[in-house]
């Protein structure tokens, strides 16, 4: 929503074309300089930051409504996708009341008061998604409502509005089961990577320190990894060699029981 037109209409006929119930909340992980982000918003006139998302489509399954609003936010398709949790039960989710008054103040903005009856006021419990793209090709798109976008680092977020926080922790201990099942560095990472690129990563994920030497041959040894014959120059005689996944081997690595001695 980008005018003011937009706004309107969605205050007024959006419960016609979406669930006035059920929203989706997206934590989006991108990794830069050796830190796992996350992408917060703040809305118009609120002073805390939030998780983006938005309702559901009467006509979309909850898979296209997610990678709609994340293209929305993102510019990107086609992205590692994960439903985690349904978030209902939560005393710091909003009662009615709260919810209205939090809507009167974002959307003050274009004179409209939510009454105790609107759509808008009603109980909305919220279904979790994490995404993991490539920071440097995320292009955020200017929206109407939102005053301001920010990369936060991971292990440094604000107090979020709403219930977010545990949301962002849901989605943590859900990310940390699956990097032993899916390539999640590879959603994460350039194409090609540095060793100190994909140690940090995996520390970041995990909270925990690794032997820098042995986690490369942990890595190579169960085929994740290859080295490659090229190398980044980034410094007087610092050239490190690149990598790259190896996605079969990474696949027959998650299959033993060897790679969680990680």
């Amino acid at each position: 929503m980008n005018t003011t037109e937009e706004v309107l209409d969605f205050v007024h006929h959006g419960h016609e074309r979406y669930l006035p119930h059920l929203s989706i909340d997206c934590v989006i992980f991108g990794y830069h300089e050796h830190q796992l982000k996350i992408l917060l918003i703040r809305h118009h006139q609120h002073d805390r930051w939030s998780l983006p998302g938005g309702y559901i489509g009467r006509h979309e399954t909850l898979t296209e409504a997610a990678n709609r609003i994340l293209a929305e936010k993102t510019q990107l398709s086609n992205l590692f996708l994960e439903q985690f949790y349904v978030f209902g039960d939560s005393p710091t989710r909003m009662n009615r009341i709260e919810t209205q008054q939090t809507h009167n103040t974002t959307y003050a903005k274009v004179g409209v008061t939510i009454g105790e009856n609107h759509w808008l006021s009603e109980r909305t419990l919220s279904i979790g998604y994490y995404a993991l793209v490539d920071y440097l090709n995320v292009v955020v798109k200017p929206e109407y409502l939102v005053d301001e976008y920010c990369w936060w680092d991971a292990s440094e977020l604000p107090e979020l509005e709403y219930d977010h926080n545990e949301i962002i922790s849901k989605a943590f201990l859900t990310l940390r089961a699956q990097i032993y099942q899916q390539p999640v560095g590879y959603n994460l990472l350039p194409k090609k990577f540095t060793l100190p690129e994909i140690h940090a990563l995996y520390e970041s994920i995990l909270d925990r320190q690794f032997d820098r030497r042995n986690f490369r041959k942990k890595l190579l040894a169960l085929g994740m990894i290859r080295q490659l014959p090229e190398q980044r120059k980034i410094g007087p005689h610092r050239s490190p060699f690149l990598y790259e996944f190896d996605l079969e081997g990474y696949r027959r690595a998650v299959e033993d029981l060897s790679v969680r001695a990680f």
